[in-house]
């Protein structure tokens, strides 16, 4: 793996893709743009954490369900906060709606912002193991919301 560059505040930290065919989604990025995939233990399926050639971690490719299920077939990226309680406080005080998530390096969280977009934030405060796009392929392990709710 690659050296990283260290977090700041307001960069991109991560993307994951979730869709229902994550192994044929799989398969078709490592064909088109050369990803390599490392499989993420989910229990009884694997998600992917997607590498390039160098073999930094780019991306997940998750699947739509378990902790992931409802979540809508789009790219959803990752911004660092220097304090995720706060991010969320704000989130939901300008009209969005927050739900946190834990993930296995930090504490993560997906926001529905006032048009209805979603996107994440990756604490640098209240959570470890945050490099700038790319944190380890370990991403996603445990939710304490559904999409759906989203």
């Amino acid at each position: 793996m690659s050296e990283h560059a260290a977090p700041v505040t307001g960069a991109i930290a991560w993307h994951d893709l979730t869709v229902v065919d994550a192994d044929g989604l799989r398969d078709f990025y490592v064909s088109v743009v050369g990803w390599t995939p490392s499989p993420v233990q989910m229990g009884d399926y694997a998600d992917y954490g997607m590498a390039a050639s160098d073999g930094s971690d780019v991306a997940g490719v998750c699947h739509a369900r378990g902790v992931n299920e409802g979540i809508p077939p789009q790219w959803l990226f990752y911004i660092v906060v220097e304090d995720l309680d706060a991010s969320l406080a704000e989130c939901d005080r300008l009209g969005g709606k927050s739900s946190p998530r834990a993930a296995r390096h930090a504490r993560i969280e997906v926001c529905r912002d006032s048009r209805s977009c979603r996107s994440g934030r990756w604490s640098l405060r209240n959570g470890t193991g945050c490099r700038v796009a790319s944190p380890t392929s370990t991403h996603s392990s445990s939710t304490n919301f559904t999409a759906n709710q989203l």
